[in-house]
């Protein structure tokens, strides 16, 4: 029998923050349940063209927004629009040419696809010096715009709303280079989850009030524990699920100070059921990453956001608020104020659940793969010769 050879579709992502990573993982899941004929392969784009600083340029990156926040956030603005300093960066972060093609030439993809900025803009390079044809698409991870997710020769972008879709436009990408979606998330937050017998496999109690804290892949949130403390204020008692994430210190740490909490507390460290406890949740209390915060919109799940990045995690605040399905705490004593509130007030919940339903989040990864497949099939169209 004649073995049947899969068309390979690379997905370039980056391991600074899980959501390049969750977007990459969710595109492969679904090719693989849609489009099982095709073969995703998945790189790491930073570990692959710069296996030698990679390490150190993400340690240096993580620490630095941790760091300096204000510094992050002021270069991010003033970076929003193409201008002098994005083409110095542009230019200095788009090295690696002759690693990229060797992997190109390796892999042979009918398309590439981006979830990471800084391997959009090498892709981009690659076909402006004509050494490769393959199409190519950008998927931008957060809600909102960015020049350095923008480069002239990405065929499509895959964008999260409608609002970035203007605001790309309005940096004079063709409307017809854009998909509006939603971001790609993993087809386990499109389930149906019975709330009950989940919460007994967890050994939770599945009426008590539920909330879920997500402090992102690093597992902190807001000050950690002293952040966790501020909630024995609230008068009644509540599940709290706390997930830390790699975080083993702050977990070690909670498990010791929330001993005598008031609260019915559940530790964990980085799991894979998260759409299992936002299932049993009423309420989740997050850093507001894009990915997170559409994977809890996909679940009906009403957000607390707290301690934003300024910089896009800014930006994704201002559109879920905006949007209905969020509340931002600014201070650690506010987010336990407004947790009561929330808590409290069963008609404000319920408005914010029926405010997720706006997005149809919940075929978004196929939704994605449709505008992919509709890329290279226009390639072909077009008489373009695509590598294979």
């Amino acid at each position: 029998m004649k073995k049947v050879t899969k068309e390979k579709i690379l997905i370039l992502t980056g391991n600074y923050g899980d959501g390049h990573i969750q977007v990459a993982q969710a595109l492969q899941d679904a090719m693989r349940i849609r489009f099982p004929h095709m073969e995703p392969v998945i790189i790491d784009f930073m570990e692959w063209v710069h296996p030698y600083v990679n390490h150190l340029s993400r340690i240096v990156y993580l620490r630095a927004v941790k760091t300096f926040p204000k510094v992050y956030g002021y270069l991010y603005q003033k970076t929003r629009r193409q201008n002098s300093l994005t083409n110095i960066i542009k230019t200095v972060f788009s090295t690696g040419i002759g690693r990229m093609m060797k992997l190109i030439n390796e892999i042979q993809p009918a398309i590439v696809i981006s979830t990471f900025p800084l391997a959009a803009g090498v892709m981009s390079k690659l076909k402006s010096y004509g050494l490769i044809d393959i199409p190519t698409v950008t998927t931008i991870t957060d809600h909102t715009d960015h020049s350095l997710w923008i480069y002239p020769y990405t065929d499509q972008y895959i964008v999260g709303s409608t609002s970035v879709r203007d605001s790309l436009i309005q940096l004079g990408v063709e409307e017809s280079r854009i998909a509006d979606t939603g971001i790609p998330i993993r087809p386990q937050f499109s389930q149906s989850i019975e709330r009950g017998r989940t919460a007994k496999k967890y050994g939770l109690d599945p009426y008590m009030p539920t909330v879920l804290v997500m402090g992102g892949g690093c597992g902190m949130i807001g000050d950690g524990s002293s952040t966790i403390r501020e909630f024995d204020q609230l008068p009644q008692p509540v599940q709290f699920i706390i997930v830390c994430g790699h975080n083993k210190k702050l977990r070690m740490e909670l498990s010791e100070k929330l001993k005598s909490s008031k609260h019915r507390i559940y530790l964990t460290g980085y799991i894979d059921y998260v759409h299992e406890l936002m299932a049993v949740s009423d309420i989740m209390i997050t850093k507001p990453g894009g990915v997170t915060t559409f994977e809890a919109i996909a679940m009906e799940l009403p957000m607390l956001l707290c301690k934003p990045i300024p910089g896009q995690e800014q930006d994704n605040v201002e559109f879920l608020v905006h949007s209905g399905v969020a509340i931002h705490a600014e201070t650690s004593w506010d987010l336990a104020e407004r947790l009561s509130e929330l808590l409290g007030d069963a008609k404000l919940l319920q408005h914010m659940i029926e405010n997720t339903k706006q997005f149809h989040p919940k075929e978004s990864a196929f939704a994605s793969l449709k505008a992919i497949i509709e890329t290279v099939e226009m390639n072909r169209a077009s008489g373009i010769k695509i590598s294979s």
